[in-house]
């Protein structure tokens, strides 16, 4: 039986669906408790581990021996894989995009509608006696009519895109490195800029749909965000550190920005203290966005297949040459 390490501490609802996943010849290593000590202990076991949104370290690597294989549960794995210690192990890497478009798109469209009529504020009010039926009417909108900015034109953004044309919307996208042929851009409603300043300019919600990497971090900052419309909408369901969260407080706090919608956070979990947690106007979010049975399923199924491949001696899918 091959061990394999999954990194995350979970439910074990969630340990049953991978379990479920799992081709036979294969045993799953699952945390007991959320502690680095039983990572290491369980790590020292393990040929495969699977990594997600909480970061495989080098400390985790170094004391797993005979760890031949690491895969990615998503794809974002600048932030939670030592590829360093990696790549001095010469131990692959392999990612897994199967299973994360349908959830975050949905999700990022449920955060903008959410932004626009208020959602969590009317909720949180409604809970306490206070009947906001005509206080939100000057502040909330309708996603008709308005045109969505895409910073950046991948699978998800794409997914987004066509999930709210029907809404009555246009879009505009920014990606420095991939676009639309004219096609595509057609079917989906949206046009390319070739400036990140001239989507902000123009975009009644910004959406950002681009991985994390040095060039990227703070994307969005303090200067960004005062050339964003006056009113407009942020939702980030890709990367937390895409986004100055201070910098975002202050937009919101000032109202030059009307509202924000948060799946992912500079420092996960966000702390309690943190400015964002204290605003009305931002929709919150605990990094769910793909966290849906349906997709654990699907990428588990594409995971073990990969995996499957590695031990036949077949070329990897998805493979990050390092």
């Amino acid at each position: 039986m091959i061990p394999v390490f999954y990194n995350s501490f979970a439910t074990e609802q969630v340990y049953d669906i991978i379990r479920g996943a799992m081709p036979d010849g294969f045993r799953l290593l699952a945390l007991s408790e959320d502690s680095d000590a039983e990572r290491v202990r369980l790590a020292r076991e393990c040929e495969v581990a699977i990594c997600a949104a909480y970061p495989l370290s080098g400390e985790v690597i170094h004391a797993a021996p005979r760890l031949r294989l690491v895969h990615h549960q998503g794809v974002g794995y600048h932030d939670t894989v030592d590829v360093a210690a990696l790549r001095a192990r010469k131990i692959a890497l392999a990612l897994t995009p199967e299973g994360t478009t349908t959830g975050v798109a949905e999700h990022t469209v449920l955060l903008i509608l959410a932004a626009c009529k208020q959602l969590a504020f009317a909720d949180s009010e409604l809970r306490q006696g206070r009947f906001h039926i005509n206080a939100l009417r000057p502040v909330s909108r309708e996603v008709s009519g308005m045109t969505i900015g895409y910073v950046g034109m991948g699978r998800i953004a794409q997914a987004v895109a066509a999930r709210l044309q029907p809404f009555g919307t246009t879009g505009v996208y920014y990606d420095q490195y991939a676009g639309l042929d004219s096609g595509q851009e057609l079917a989906l409603g949206v046009r390319r800029t070739d400036t990140l300043e001239g989507l902000l300019e123009v975009a009644d919600v910004v959406t950002l749909h681009l991985p994390l990497t040095p060039q990227s971090r703070h994307i969005v900052n303090a200067a960004s965000l005062a050339k964003m419309k006056k009113g407009a909408i942020l939702i980030n369901t890709a990367r937390g550190p895409l986004v100055d969260n201070d910098a975002l407080a202050a937009a919101l706090a000032s109202r030059h920005l009307a509202a924000a919608g948060l799946d992912v956070f500079e420092q996960e979990p966000l702390p309690v203290s943190s400015p964002l947690a204290g605003l009305p106007n931002v929709i919150l979010t605990p990094h769910i966005a793909a966290g849906t049975r349906d997709a654990l399923a699907a990428k588990m199924r594409a995971l073990f297949a990969n995996v499957q491949r590695f031990y036949q001696g077949l070329p990897l899918r998805n493979e990050i040459t390092l």
